[in-house]
């Protein structure tokens, strides 16, 4: 017969093997925690699109991961583009909110960026927590020609960082070449497309408003984006940029050359095709300079078929637009980017001063769609590229896809390791 005395000791029992088991259960169920270090400005569309790329790759191949976005910026309007796409997503700006975020992340991925933008940080990571961390779609070094004595040591700092990562991708060939030649030894080091082909970012609304008022009809018009040798950043007050007299010299010395084809193509689309042209930035400073070295430099029979983007977008509105348009083209990176990640046709116009970058291009099978702008042999191919957009649009859509599914692959791919590292 059970006494008293051993009903509540056997119920003590197993109330301990209970919570042992709950505990244990519990333990082994609890959500992986990923911290993402990313968001390095907003004045760039591109800059923004890094971001809810990684972040919509991680959605749909880990949705079972819970995800804190540890930005550099999000002002101007991103936060609130962020939280409206990624609700679940929690952006951790304040030391505490930061701190907390560290202890209770399982692994730190730094998002894709010019270069190894927040090496310090990834160092601070590696050496006061000894979690696993890993690197994702970044041009390396992020410099070009001979480095300084301080870009030296910071290179020899950040092959350390690359070693000691889970895994390195890079958006362009070049950087991953460059990183083996100069000693890096992470285990798994690969080409992997930049996280902006990722975006699916939409503000369907304002970008239909917008063509309705400038009459632009849908799969009837192609973007054009112009752009400097170095982005004046001074020009904006909000990055308390010194004038850089060496910069804006060059840019004054290059910018007729470089951008001179792109207006000869828009002329071209506009008297040999039905298509119109919008012109729009990519960052803060393009708006300007899409009006003095293409806008104002029109022939009067050209100019009514052109519109000017005379604002700022963010990443939505652009995408939304874009994703209206028969492609894209000019001397940015981001934009074309994002337009194949939505399947729009987008050319790239390139020159030595924007690094590596652009032979992701070349990697991802769109060579044809590259051009070099300091070769004279490149800059002949970019007016009849651009008018095949506009008069064979099947042909070059159907071209686009075919780099969008490689792109998926290689992103399949690399979150799938992404989940092996976590378990």
């Amino acid at each position: 017969m059970l006494t008293r005395r051993k009903y509540i000791k056997n119920l003590s029992a197993l109330t301990a093997g209970m919570l042992l088991s709950h505990t244990l259960f519990s333990g082994s169920l609890k959500r992986k925690v990923i911290l993402l270090r990313s968001s390095w400005q907003t004045v760039n569309i591109g800059d923004i699109g890094h971001t809810p790329g990684v972040l919509a790759l991680l959605e749909k191949h880990l949705p079972d991961v819970e995800v804190r976005l540890w930005p550099m910026s999000v002002n101007n309007g991103v936060d609130k583009m962020l939280e409206k796409r990624f609700p679940k997503v929690k952006i951790v700006q304040s030391e505490a909110d930061v701190a907390l975020a560290w202890q209770e992340s399982d692994f730190l991925l730094h998002g894709s960026g010019p270069s190894l933008v927040a090496a310090r940080d990834v160092a601070r990571w590696k050496d006061e927590t000894g979690k696993p961390y890993g690197i994702y779609g970044i041009t390396f070094p992020g410099f070009y020609g001979p480095p300084t004595p301080t870009q030296e040591k910071a290179l020899a700092s950040n092959i350390d960082l690359l070693s000691a990562a889970q895994f390195c991708y890079f958006r362009d060939s070049i950087s991953l070449h460059f990183a083996e030649e100069h000693g890096a030894k992470c285990p798994i080091m690969e080409f992997g497309p930049d996280g902006a082909f990722a975006v699916d970012l939409s503000n369907d609304a304002a970008a239909l408003q917008f063509l309705k008022e400038h009459q632009l009809e849908p799969g009837k018009f192609l973007c054009a984006i112009p752009r400097q040798r170095y982005t004046p950043w001074w020009e904006l007050p909000e990055k308390k940029a010194k004038f850089n007299e060496r910069k804006n010299a060059r840019n004054e010395e290059m910018r007729e050359h470089d951008n001179a084809p792109i207006r000869e193509a828009i002329i071209a689309v506009v008297r040999q095709t039905s298509m119109k042209v919008l012109v729009c930035p990519e960052d803060g400073t393009q708006v300007k300079l899409g009006k003095q070295i293409i806008m104002d430099k029109l022939p009067e029979d050209v100019r009514n078929k052109v519109v000017w983007k005379d604002s700022y977008w963010l990443t939505d509105e652009a995408v939304s637009t874009y994703k209206q348009s028969a492609g894209l083209f000019g001397l940015e990176m981001h934009s074309p980017i994002m337009c194949i990640g939505n399947g729009i046709p987008a050319l790239v116009g390139r020159f030595e001063e924007q690094t590596s970058k652009g032979i992701m291009w070349k990697d991802i099978g769109l060579e044809e769609w590259l051009f070099d702008v300091d070769k004279p042999g490149d800059i002949k191919r970019i007016l009849p590229a651009v008018l095949s957009l506009a008069t064979d649009p099947e042909g070059a859509k159907l071209k686009a896809l075919q780099a969008k599914e490689r792109v998926d692959a290689l992103f399949a791919a690399s979150m799938k390791l992404l989940r092996e590292k976590l378990n």
